[in-house]
């Protein structure tokens, strides 16, 4: 008893420490003291306390001072904890104006393009909770299709259950196709600010390329203090693992 006691103690009060160290980074932000205000939010993250509004807000205060890797990268944290925030979408595409390369993206095509498009509309989580919705619903449809005694009805509780069920099947297959792209898409972000990549994992191989901070890649494999990078171009090439640093 004494310990759920204490363990209970010990997250309100680091909750609290949290909010008072998160308005404290909101303070110094809005008195132009960014500096300070990094080290506040950075101890909230120390103390494993993450958000969306944290990492945005640190976002913020990396793209005043001019720091266009950190600024992208914690914008990226951010979305992966909240993806349909439109102020962070907004900032990063300004911070992504300050980088140097310019990567194009080229477009899926074909039914892989269709279905990500589909799946992609929103969070794995939504789409969870819409299967939960829509099992409730279809239910009660079951329901009233048992108890009811009018012909008319019943057949409008029949069709429902099957448009529901149809449903139900389709959120939770777009919910398990979201949750397995978001747990094998490995981003990362450029923080050298000059970063050479490798047609092999060693500095003895051609150059493929040059990128420099703030440029978004993919990791695709790691291999001792290398990794397989993917623009999203679908330019493929090595960089060492210092050079820039996983968002999840």
């Amino acid at each position: 008893m004494k310990n759920i006691f204490y363990i209970i103690v010990l997250v309100i009060t680091q909750i609290t420490l949290a909010q008072g160290n998160f308005e404290k980074g909101n303070d110094l932000y809005q008195k132009g003291k960014y500096k300070e205000a990094i080290a506040a939010y950075e101890s909230i993250l120390q103390n494993k306390q993450q958000s969306a509004e944290v990492y945005f807000n640190l976002g913020n205060c990396y793209y005043k001072l001019n720091q266009v890797a950190p600024a992208i990268y914690n914008y990226e944290k951010a979305l992966v904890l909240h993806p349909e925030n439109e102020d962070v979408l907004n900032n990063l595409k300004f911070a992504q104006k300050k980088t140097i390369d310019e990567i194009k993206e080229v477009p899926k095509v074909g039914f892989a393009k269709l279905l990500r498009d589909f799946t992609g509309i929103y969070h794995y989580n939504t789409w969870a909770w819409m299967a939960v919705v829509f099992a409730t619903v279809f239910l009660l449809c079951f329901l009233g299709y048992y108890f009811s005694q009018i012909t008319l009805t019943k057949r409008a509780y029949f069709y429902g259950m099957f448009f529901f069920l149809l449903a139900v099947l389709v959120s939770v297959s777009a919910a398990l196709f979201e949750k397995s792209h978001f747990e094998n898409e490995k981003p990362a972000i450029v923080f050298a600010a000059i970063a050479e990549v490798y047609s092999e994992p060693q500095k003895a191989s051609t150059t493929a390329m040059v990128l420099h901070e703030g440029t978004k890649v993919y990791v695709m494999e790691t291999v001792s203090n290398w990794k397989k990078i993917q623009l999203t171009d679908g330019t493929e090439g090595w960089i060492e693992s210092r050079a820039i640093k996983e968002v999840k």
